[in-house]
């Protein structure tokens, strides 16, 4: 049961499919087109405990999987409440449906205050914003079930072209094949990791049984206009319209400097032997075929 159907949840209910699971779809909305198309969905909110009781009862799931949204760091910061609403609120009616199934929830970076180049499972939260801080939040909760593993994740990238909400992979092409001005922040610094990565981690780790805190990000720590710059490059388009710029003053004001994430665990876990991140160059490559495929009208 995968509480969310955006890009990241569909990612990961297609990781499960190929695997040779079912995955179960459940959001306020149908999914979008994309990696979610065609999959099997369930309306549920989670900020109603009636709804997540009646979503589990019917699906009977083995496990669930909490990447549910508001995930727009911006919009959270100015709508607090319904944020913590959706996060934390929204993980204590999760977890009192489940009935102490096993839990993945996807977490973030932003609960660190990026003052640091980067965190480790170790360091201690202090969320930057309302999205950590409701994201922290949903962490306690679930891991107060005993059954919980929260995997947090740095900005996670891949071909979206059909979401909502386009990750910053997918901004950078279409900016960079149109010659559209991209934004590109110089003063702040993430991880980016795959969303492939990411969904096979989240497989791996829910067979595994695996409970607790684990980080994944990247291998690299890179400012945002070093990232779209290699994009251009590894893509082969004029890096003409990448625009340096720095986070005050944009979209990307409220999040932390370094939104950056390393794990301390990930190497004494066998089930995670040979799926090590990719670099965003290979990433890019991996992308190349449906990012430069013709546009339809």
């Amino acid at each position: 049961m995968v509480v969310g159907s955006g890009y990241l949840g569909g990612s990961i209910g297609a990781r499960m499919r190929t695997l040779g699971g079912r995955a179960v779809l459940c959001s306020r909305r149908p999914p979008e087109a994309g990696s979610a198309a065609g999959a099997e969905w369930r309306e549920m909110d989670v900020r109603d405990p009636a709804s997540c009781q009646d979503a589990v009862r019917g699906i009977a799931p083995d496990a669930l999987v909490v990447v549910h949204g508001p995930s727009d760091i911006t919009w959270c910061e100015r709508h607090a409440e319904e944020t913590m609403a959706a996060h934390g609120a929204g993980a204590a009616n999760l977890a009192a449906a489940a009935g102490g199934r096993p839990i993945l929830l996807i977490s973030t970076d932003n609960v660190f205050a990026g003052t640091r180049p980067g965190y480790g499972e170790s360091d201690d939260p202090s969320p930057a914003n309302a999205y950590g801080r409701a994201k922290l939040k949903g962490e306690r909760t679930l891991l107060g079930t005993g059954t919980a593993l929260v995997l947090r994740v740095s900005l996670v990238y891949g071909w979206d072209p059909d979401g909502h909400r386009p990750n910053y992979f997918t901004t950078c092409v279409r900016g960079l094949r149109a010659g559209r001005p991209v934004e590109a922040p110089v003063d702040h610094w993430n991880t980016p990791v795959l969303v492939d990565d990411v969904a096979a981690w989240s497989a791996a780790l829910l067979n595994a049984g695996r409970t607790g805190v684990l980080h994944l990000g990247g291998p690299e720590r890179l400012s945002r206009h070093e990232w779209a710059s290699r994009i251009a490059k590894e893509l082969g388009l004029d890096d003409g319209p990448v625009r340096p710029v720095g986070k005050a003053g944009t979209a990307y004001a409220c999040r932390p400097v370094n939104a950056c994430l390393h794990s301390e665990r990930a190497d004494d876990l066998p089930e995670l032997a040979g799926l090590r991140p990719v670099d965003v160059d290979e990433g890019t490559r991996r992308l190349a075929e449906m990012a430069l495929a013709p546009r339809t009208p």
